[in-house]
C-alpha cells in the first residue's frame, strides 16, 4: 500500500534516465501496490521473481531510499575463502602462486590470515532469518543483519567475508554482497586498511539523529493530525498489530522492521513530499539508532507497541499541539514514561 506522496515519488523515479536500474525498481514497487504477483510483475518486465521479491522486500523495509545502490568499497580481496592446503607435504608460495594465478606476496598474506588472525565464531543462523529469502545473497544479507538487529554481533564486532561465507556454506560473493547492502544501511562502517565492522554510534551521533527525527516527524504529526482518512488510520493501526504479534513471538526484528514503517508512513501523510525526501535521508541514521545503539533494548515490546497506539489516537484527534508533543517524547526516547494528557473532569 502506497500514500499519494510514495506514489508520486515512485512515478518521478521511473523517468530516471541517468539511472535506468533506479527507474525499473520503481516500476516494480507500483506495479506490486497495484495488487499483481511477483510473478506477474517479473513477465510484465521481463525478469525474474526473485528479483522482484528483492526490491519488493527492500522497499517495505527502508521505503525508495532502498531502491537506490551503494557505492561499491574497492575490488574484492583476492583469494578471500580460498582454502589453502594444510597438512600433508608442504607446497611452497611460488606453486600455490602458480596454481591460484596470483603474486607470492598474496598467498603469503592469505597464509597469515588463516594462520595467525582467529576471528570468534558467527552465531548459527537466528530462525526468524532467512524468510523468502530465495537468492543467495539475500540468505546472507538475513542472516547477517539478522545477528546484527539481535545484538548476537554487537557493535565494534569485526566481519569478516570468508568467516560469514564459511558459516552459512555459500561462495565469497553473496557474503560480500550482504555486507555492502548493510553498509548503506549504515549497520556495518567500513574502515580503509582495517575491514569491516559492526558500526558504533556515540551518544553525540544519538542525540542528534533524534532531534532530527523529532523536527521531521512533529512537522507531518502537525499536518496530518485531523485530516487523515479511516483507510490512512487503518493502515497506521495496522502496523501497530504487526508490533503487537512481534512483540508476543518475540521476533525483534519484526518488531524493528513494523516500528520505522509506522513512522515512515507518518511522514508520508504529512502531505508534504520534501519530509519524506527528507525522511529517507535520515532513516538509515534512526536505524543505526535503533538497531546498533538499543541492540539489547530488555524493556516492555508490548509497552512500546501501546505507546504506538496512543501516537495513532492523537493522528486521530483534532488536537495538533498533543499530536506534536507525543511525537516529541516519543522521538526523544521518553515514550515509555510519557502519557498523553487527560482532560480535567472538573474543568468547564
Amino acid at each position: 500500500m502506497l500514500s499519494a506522496t510514495e506514489r508520486r515519488q515512485l512515478v518521478e523515479l521511473t523517468d530516471s534516465v541517468d539511472s535506468p536500474s533506479l527507474a525499473l525498481r520503481a516500476k516494480i514497487v507500483l506495479m506490486c501496490a497495484d495488487g499483481r504477483s511477483n510473478k506477474d510483475v517479473a513477465t510484465a518486465l521481463d525478469i525474474t521473481p526473485a528479483t522482484v521479491g528483492k526490491w519488493r522486500r527492500r522497499f517495505d523495509r527502508l521505503g525508495s531510499s532502498g531502491l537506490r545502490d551503494g557505492v561499491r568499497g574497492g575490488r574484492p580481496r583476492l583469494l578471500d575463502g580460498t582454502r589453502l592446503p594444510t597438512g600433508g607435504q608442504p607446497v611452497g608460495t611460488r606453486e600455490l602462486a602458480a596454481r591460484f594465478g596470483v603474486s607470492q606476496s598474496t598467498i603469503s598474506r592469505r597464509t597469515r590470515e588463516t594462520t595467525v588472525h582467529r576471528h570468534p565464531r558467527l552465531p548459527d543462523p537466528v530462525p526468524v532469518v532467512p524468510r523468502e529469502a530465495a537468492l543467495l545473497s539475500d540468505h546472507a544479507y538475513e542472516a547477517l543483519r539478522g545477528w546484527i538487529i539481535t545484538g548476537q554481533l554487537p557493535p565494534g564486532s569485526r566481519i569478516v567475508e570468508s568467516d560469514v561465507a564459511t558459516t552459512l556454506g555459500t561462495s565469497q560473493t553473496p557474503a560480500r554482497e550482504a555486507i555492502r547492502r548493510l553498509a548503506l544501511e549504515g549497520l556495518i562502517t567500513h574502515r580503509p586498511r582495517l575491514g569491516n565492522f559492526v558500526t558504533e554510534i556515540s551518544q553525540v551521533e544519538a542525540r542528534e539523529a533524534r532531534e532530527a527525527r523529532v523536527l521531521l516527524e512533529t512537522a507531518a504529526a502537525r499536518r496530518a493530525t485531523g485530516k487523515l482518512t479511516p483507510a490512512e488510520i487503518s493502515r497506521l493501526r495496522l502496523e501497530v498489530t504487526h508490533m503487537r504479534n512481534a512483540a508476543k513471538s518475540n521476533d525483534i526484528i519484526a518488531f524493528r522492521e513494523a516500528d520505522l514503517r509506522f513512522h515512515r508512513l507518518v511522514c508520508a501523510l504529512g502531505g508534504n513530499s520534501m519530509l519524506l525526501r527528507l525522511w529517507a535521508t535520515v532513516e538509515p541514521a534512526l536505524w543505526q539508532l535503533q538497531v546498533v545503539a538499543n541492540a539489547r533494548f530488555t524493556g516492555d515490546w508490548n509497552l512500546m507497541a501501546t505507546r504506538h497506539s496512543e501516537l495513532v489516537d492523537a493522528l486521530a484527534g483534532h488536537d495538533p499541539n498533543e499530536a506534536v508533543r507525543l511525537f516529541t517524547a516519543h522521538g526523544m526516547g521518553q515514550s515509555s514514561t510519557t502519557r498523553p494528557r487527560r482532560s480535567d473532569p472538573a474543568s468547564p
